[in-house]
C-alpha cells in the first residue's frame, strides 16, 4: 500500500510558521510580544507604539517577507475596551521595517473606524480611503502587480472593497499589525485563520498548472478554521467518511484516505480506476463508494462506478459518458449524476446496480451537482437556467424543480448536512461566467437554512473548483471539510 505524505509539518506550518519575524517598527518605549496557540491557530499580538501616520510609524509588526502577487486574509478582534479609539490592528504591507517606510495597510480602529491606509514614498505622510464598514472582523489585503486592494466584512456579510495604485516591489514585508497610538499603552488583538499565500501568474494554464492545496476543516457555529495538513499540488474534494475519522480526497488521479488523528494519507484502492477525477460520494450506509473515473475505452470521458469503502475492484454503472457522479439516494438504490446527452448537460439518476437512466431535468442551459437530502424528499441541484447559477430543489422524480437562491453570485454543489437543516455551497463572483466552475478564484463558502434560505458567508478563500464539490459534512452535522488553494512558501 503506497502513502502520500501529508506535509503536515510544511503545511500546518503556515499557521504556525507562515512568519518569519516580529519588530517593534520605530523603537516604541514598550515593546510587544506576539504568542501562537494551538489547535485554533491564532496569533495573540500585544503592541505600543504612538502611531502609524505622518512621516514615521510606531507599533508591533509580525511578518513574512513575500514577491510578486500575493493575498493576506486574517479576522481580527480587539481584546479589552481599550484606552484609545484610535488604536488600531490589522494587515499590512510594507517596502521594509524602518520607521518610514512606504505601506498599504487594512486598518481597524478601536472605534470601529476601517480604512485603507498607505504612504506612497518614504518619509511621506500617510493618505486614506475610507470604508463605510465599521469594525469588521474579516479582512484581506491582496496584491496584484501595482494595484491593492482592501477587502472587509462583517461575519457572514459579502465583501466590500478599496483598491488603489501604487509602486511598491521587490520583497515585501507581509503580516499583522498592532498600534496602541499611545506610547504609555500596550494593546492586543487576537488574529486567526490567518492565511498568506501567492496567487497564479496571468498565464496560468487551467488544468495543465496545480498550485498549493490546504485541506481544512471549519467549525460551521464558531468559523473558525483549522489546516490539518496539505500538498504543494493539487488536492481536491474531501469527503467525510461516516465514522469521522477520516477525510477522503483526490490527487492525480488516485483517491487517499487521510486520517485526521495522524494526519497521514493512505491510497484507497480503486484497482484499475486510476484516473479519477474530484467526483466521489459515500453511500449513505457507509459501505460504498461512487466514483466517476476517465476510462481509455470511452475516450477518456467520465463514467460511474461503484467500489467498497474499504477498496477493490470498481463496478461499472453508467452505460454511457460523460457522467458526472454528485449523490447517493438515502435507500443507497439510486446514484444521480450530471451528464452530457444530445448536447446538453441535465441531471439524470440510475439504479446503482447500473441499468437504464432517467433523465431529470431537461434545460438547455446547465443543470449539475444534484445531492438527495438525508430524508430522500428532494435532490438539491443547481443550475444557469435564469441567468445565473443558483441553487434549485426538486422532487425524486424530477417534479415541482424550485429556486431557492436569487442573488447575483454563482452558486454551485449545494451540500445537505446530515441532519438536513443546512445548505453549504460554494459562490462565484458574477464576473465568473455562469457555467463555469474555475480553479484559483476568490469564493464564498455560504450557508443557509433549508427553512429560511437566508445564505450567509462562512469563509472566506481562494479556491473553487476542487475546494467543495463533494459531500463534505462531519457525521454530526458541526464541521465541514474543503480545500483552499495559494502558492505556499
Amino acid at each position: 500500500m503506497s502513502i502520500q505524505s501529508a506535509s503536515l509539518a510544511q503545511f500546518r506550518g503556515p499557521a504556525a510558521g507562515f512568519f518569519e519575524g516580529f519588530t517593534n517598527v520605530g523603537e516604541p518605549e514598550l515593546e510587544g510580544s506576539v504568542t501562537y496557540s494551538e489547535p485554533g491557530q491564532s496569533y495573540h499580538i500585544k503592541g505600543s507604539g504612538e502611531n502609524i501616520w505622518f512621516g514615521k510609524d510606531s507599533f508591533a509588526f509580525l511578518w513574512k517577507q513575500m514577491e510578486g502577487d500575493f493575498i493576506i486574509q486574517a479576522e481580527l478582534r480587539f481584546l479589552g475596551a481599550g484606552t484609545d479609539p484610535h488604536r488600531k490592528a490589522g494587515l499590512m504591507i510594507r517596502s521594509g521595517l524602518d520607521e518610514g517606510a512606504a505601506h498599504v495597510s487594512c486598518v481597524v480602529h478601536g472605534d470601529g473606524l476601517t480604512s485603507l491606509q498607505y504612504r506612497r514614498e518614504a518619509g511621506q505622510d500617510m493618505e486614506e480611503l475610507k470604508f463605510e464598514t465599521e469594525g469588521p472582523q474579516v479582512l484581506q489585503l491582496e496584491k496584484k502587480g501595482s494595484s491593492f486592494t482592501v477587502s472587509v466584512a462583517k461575519e457572514g456579510d459579502l465583501y466590500t472593497r478599496q483598491s488603489l495604485e501604487l509602486s511598491l516591489d521587490g520583497s515585501l514585508e507581509t503580516g499583522l499589525f498592532v498600534c496602541s497610538h499611545n506610547k504609555d499603552v500596550m494593546e492586543e488583538a487576537v488574529f486567526s485563520n490567518v492565511r498568506v499565500f501567492g496567487t497564479v501568474p496571468d498565464d496560468f494554464r487551467a488544468y495543465g498548472d496545480y498550485i498549493g492545496s490546504l485541506l481544512e476543516v471549519l467549525d460551521v457555529e464558531s468559523g473558525a478554521r483549522q489546516i490539518v495538513g496539505g500538498d504543494p499540488g493539487s488536492w481536491q474534494a474531501p469527503n467525510w467518511t461516516p465514522d469521522g475519522k477520516t477525510l477522503i480526497y483526490n490527487s492525480d488521479g488516485l483517491l487517499y484516505n487521510f486520517d485526521l488523528a495522524t494526519g497521514r494519507s493512505e491510497v484507497l484502492d480503486t484497482d484499475f480506476a486510476n484516473r479519477n477525477n474530484n467526483d466521489h460520494v459515500i453511500s449513505f450506509d457507509g459501505t460504498q463508494m461512487a466514483i466517476s473515473h476517465h476510462p481509455e475505452e470511452d475516450d477518456g470521458q467520465s463514467v460511474i462506478y461503484t467500489v467498497p469503502l474499504t477498496g477493490g475492484s470498481p463496478k461499472r454503472v453508467t452505460p454511457l459518458s460523460p457522467s458526472y457522479l454528485h449523490g447517493w439516494s438515502e435507500d443507497d438504490r439510486y446514484l444521480v449524476y450530471c451528464a452530457s446527452r444530445n448536447g446538453q448537460y441535465d441531471v439524470y439518476k440510475i439504479p446503482v446496480e447500473g441499468g437504464e437512466e432517467v433523465q431529470l431535468t431537461d434545460e438547455a442551459s446547465l443543470d449539475d451537482g444534484p445531492e438527495y437530502s438525508p430524508d430522500g424528499k428532494y435532490i438539491y441541484f443547481n443550475s444557469a437556467r435564469t441567468g445565473t447559477m443558483q441553487i434549485w430543489r426538486m422532487d425524486p422524480d424530477g417534479k415541482n424543480q424550485t429556486q431557492l437562491t436569487f442573488d447575483e453570485y454563482n452558486d454551485w454543489f449545494a451540500h445537505v448536512s446530515p441532519d438536513g437543516k443546512w445548505l453549504v455551497f460554494i459562490s462565484y463572483p458574477p464576473e465568473i461566467p455562469a457555467g463555469s466552475h474555475p480553479f484559483y478564484k476568490r469564493v464564498y463558502l455560504r450557508l443557509m437554512s433549508v427553512d429560511d434560505l437566508e445564505p450567509r458567508v462562512i469563509a472566506y478563500l481562494y479556491g473553487g473548483q476542487g475546494s467543495m464539490n463533494v459531500p463534505s459534512w462531519s457525521p454530526d452535522s458541526k464541521k465541514i471539510a474543503f480545500v483552499s488553494n495559494g502558492i505556499f512558501e
